[in-house]
C-alpha cells in the first residue's frame, strides 16, 4: 500500500498555462513522491494506446456521451455507442498532440484515490472548489461539445490501480521509475517515529 503508484499526465492547456510547479507542488504537499518525469509531444499513436488500454472504453465512453447530451435533453450525434466512442477519441488525439504534455509517475499510500480526489471530476464547472480542475479550470463539456473539441481540464489521472499500471508500462520504461528515499518517508510511514531524535 505504501509503494502504491498512479500516473499523472500534464496536458497541453496545463503545460501551457504554466500550471506544472502548481500541480507539483499539491501532490508533494500531501505526502507523494514524484518517482518519473518526462516532458513529450505525445503521437496519436500514443495517445491512442493510452485510450484503449481498456477494450471497452470506446464503448464506455460512447455510453457516457449519449447519457450526458440525453440529460441536457439533447439530442446525441449518434445513436451508437461506438462511432461515439470513435469520435471522442478522435479529439482527444488532437488535443494531447497539440504541444508538450509532462508524464509523471507518483508513489504513496493509496495514491490512486488521493491523486484523483486532489485532481477533481472530469467536468471543470462541476469539479469541486479546491481540487485541480475546480480552481484553475473554467470549461465545461457543454462549450467542448459545442466546439467541437476535447474538455480542457489540465489533467489526466489513473482510475485505478490496474490502469495506473497499464498507463506506467506504457509511457515509462521500467528503468526509468527511480526508488529513492524521502526524509518526509519516515514521517508519514515510520510506525514509532523512532528516528527522528538522536
Amino acid at each position: 500500500m505504501k509503494t502504491e503508484k498512479t500516473f499523472v499526465i500534464i496536458k497541453p492547456d496545463g503545460v501551457q498555462r504554466s500550471l506544472i510547479g502548481e500541480i507539483i507542488g499539491r501532490f508533494e504537499r500531501v505526502g507523494l513522491k514524484l518517482v518519473a518525469m518526462k516532458m513529450v509531444v505525445p503521437t496519436e499513436e500514443i495517445v491512442g494506446s493510452h485510450y484503449t488500454l481498456d477494450p471497452a472504453w470506446i464503448k464506455k465512453v460512447g455510453e457516457k456521451s449519449i447519457k450526458g447530451y440525453e440529460s441536457k435533453g439533447q439530442v446525441p450525434p449518434s445513436k451508437d455507442p461506438i462511432e461515439l466512442g470513435n469520435r471522442v477519441l478522435e479529439v482527444l488525439k488532437k488535443y494531447f498532440t497539440s504541444g508538450p504534455v509532462v508524464a509523471m509517475v507518483w508513489q504513496g499510500a493509496h495514491a490512486v484515490p488521493v491523486v484523483r480526489k486532489i485532481v477533481g471530476g472530469t467536468e471543470p464547472l462541476t469539479s469541486d472548489v479546491g481540487t485541480i480542475r475546480g480552481d484553475f479550470v473554467l470549461d465545461s463539456y457543454q462549450m467542448s461539445d459545442t466546439d467541437g473539441r476535447a474538455i480542457r481540464n489540465v489533467i489526466h489521472a489513473s482510475g485505478s490501480v490496474d490502469e495506473a499500471k497499464n498507463e506506467i508500462d506504457l509511457w515509462f520504461k521500467k528503468e526509468n521509475i527511480i526508488n529513492y528515499r524521502l526524509v518526509q518517508d519516515a514521517i508519514l510511514y515510520d510506525v514509532n517515529l523512532d528516528g527522528l531524535l538522536e
